[in-house]
């Protein structure tokens, strides 16, 4: 028996010494942590867009806490919560009897106030201050910043490192914070409290050195505060997308997605009824409808058109065809939106007028193959790969598609017809015909469409057009503005020194009525401004959507935002 004795005290002693002191350690030594400033959102002038606000989180050492009900009843009737949402919070948050768990967040310093005055009731309770995210500027960016949400059980399972986060701390969980998490989040203060065997501080641990919480990094955007917040006044009331970018760089101005929502609901804690009335709306305020949206782009795309026809078929865009306001494709008659017909036209004609009979014609030139890579040149039928994440696809259907989806003897070149004017099966987003139209204006040289400034831009594959073919494509977006008859002349800024270029599109669609595009660009001061407008179930690009490009084209020249550096 002794030797039994001497044998364990040697392995507890000897053996297994560092263990058993990390042991003793843990039960004298309680760490408790400060939470990190998230850090702040700019605008590319530094203007602020979004912030932290002090508020307080209550805390309880389950370990010194005694008549839990009462004092949860006690702290419910102070701060004016039902003690139920106190009880359940402990729940939620317990952590072990000697870590601190949360009953309370976003507490005002008047409630913390209020608690100081009753502390004598309160042992075992604790309070800290609470970062939370607040936008002081007066526009919204719900769908570029994103949102932020608390770190509970299964959120922290589901994080590959859980063990940077705690229950009750906030991670970015769309847009800019959730791109940009490892840069927003900062690094928690730790202080280390020496304990006695009932749990009670006794002060702090000397040998341990405390940290200091490190706010997270800034982000500077590349939004300008301004554009931002006059195109969402724009899109009050209406529901569609408006972005606003530099053609060359890549780099987005103003970006809107309507409806959206408000984005301090979520910065704290969010009722449930408020949850599903947001989540549950008709009107899909969440969607980002910039990344996630997608529409039949109709006419916007006729210059994917052109430049297959003359690259690919070897067209000759001085080829005129009559067009009598219909078109007879086998047993199907294809209309024109010109009922009255536009007679005689060439590719510049059709172009400006834009005519569909014409590229109904045209088009029999072409192979599906053929326009759907060239729809892909364009960036079409893949992500952007913006630097916020949710993006999708969009559809660029070639013989493959069509095959698979309606069988190899279901379909005919008239799908082709559909598709060649932006109708039938392509579908893109918004942010793709920003690349798009950025393209357009660089001659295939801009950088892909970024939110967040950074030195090297992400870079675009190059259409490979010849130097004809660009000429072309660019002059006539020049008369589709300037033209008598061109469908784009109501965003016709008339600024002096300012040309633009652009194109009109009317989408039709299954579920109402069509929707109204405008994409077009702005030359001033060896600058180009790239606008896209889509607005849903709104009619007429050239009526609907060309007139508020002028309106952004004049605000843009108005307050003096012509030259970027």
């Amino acid at each position: 028996m002794f030797g039994i004795l001497i044998g364990r005290f040697f392995q507890i002693q000897i053996l297994e010494y560092d263990w058993y002191s990390q042991k003793a350690n843990s039960n004298r030594i309680r760490k408790v942590t400060t939470t990190a400033p998230r850090g702040l959102i700019l605008d590319r002038n530094g203007q602020i867009l979004v912030d932290n606000f002090p508020t307080y989180v209550l805390t309880a050492i389950p370990w010194e806490l005694s008549d839990k009900g009462e004092k949860f009843e006690f702290i419910s009737t102070v701060i004016g919560l039902d003690s139920n949402t106190v009880s359940k919070s402990y729940k939620k948050y317990y952590r072990g009897r000697f870590n601190p768990t949360r009953l309370a967040k976003d507490l005002t310093f008047d409630q913390v106030s209020r608690l100081e005055e009753s502390r004598i009731n309160l042992q075992g309770v604790y309070y800290e201050n609470f970062p939370e995210r607040y936008f002081p500027s007066r526009i919204r960016g719900s769908h570029i910043f994103g949102i932020v949400k608390e770190v509970d059980r299964d959120v922290r399972n589901s994080l590959r490192n859980k063990e940077e986060y705690e229950l009750g701390d906030m991670i970015g969980w769309s847009g800019i914070e959730k791109r940009y998490e490892n840069y927003l989040k900062g690094e928690r203060g730790i202080t280390f409290y020496e304990v006695d065997a009932f749990g009670r501080e006794l002060g702090y641990v000397m040998d341990l050195e405390p940290t200091d919480p490190e706010p997270g990094m800034n982000i500077i955007t590349t939004l300008d505060l301004d554009i931002q917040d006059f195109i969402e006044g724009i899109m009050k009331n209406r529901k569609g997308v408006i972005l606003v970018g530099l053609g060359d760089s890549g780099e987005i101005l103003g970006a809107v997605s309507a409806p959206d929502f408000d984005p301090e609901l979520f910065t704290g804690l969010i009722l449930e009824t408020t949850w599903n009335e947001i989540r549950n709306n008709p009107e899909k305020p969440l969607l980002n409808r910039f990344l996630q949206g997608m529409y039949p782009p109709g006419s916007i795309v006729k210059s994917v058109t052109q430049a297959a026809l003359i690259e690919k078929a070897g067209f000759d865009p001085n080829t005129f065809f009559h067009c009598d306001g219909s078109y007879q494709f086998g047993d199907r008659l294809f209309g024109c939106w010109w009922q009255e017909g536009h007679g005689e036209l060439d590719l510049t004609g059709a172009m400006v007028n834009s005519c569909d009979i014409y590229f109904y014609k045209a088009v029999q030139y072409l192979e599906l193959d053929q326009l759907a890579e060239m729809f892909v040149e364009f960036g079409f039928g893949e992500a952007t790969q913006i630097d916020i994440p949710g993006e999708v696809d969009g559809l660029v259907p070639d013989k493959d598609y069509m095959n698979k989806r309606h069988g190899r003897y279901n379909w005919s070149k008239g799908a082709l017809l559909n598709i060649c004017i932006g109708q039938g099966e392509v579908l893109v987003t918004p942010i793709q015909v920003l690349n798009y139209l950025n393209l357009l204006a660089t001659r295939g040289n801009a950088y892909r469409p970024h939110l967040v400034m950074v030195d090297e831009p992400p870079v675009n594959e190059i259409p490979t057009l010849k130097d004809e073919t660009w000429d072309r494509i660019i002059s006539d977006m020049r008369l589709i503005i300037t033209d008598e008859n061109g469908t784009g002349k109501n965003a016709e800024p008339d600024i002096p020194g300012m040309l633009v270029y652009g194109k009109t599109g009317t989408a039709e669609n299954a579920h109402g009525e069509s929707h109204a595009w405008f994409i077009g660009w702005a030359e001033y001061a060896d600058q180009k401004y790239s606008v896209v407008i889509l607005l849903e179930n709104a009619g007429s690009g050239g009526k609907v959507a060309a007139p508020i490009a002028k309106m952004i084209f004049n605000e843009i020249y108005k307050s003096d935002k012509l030259v970027y550096k």
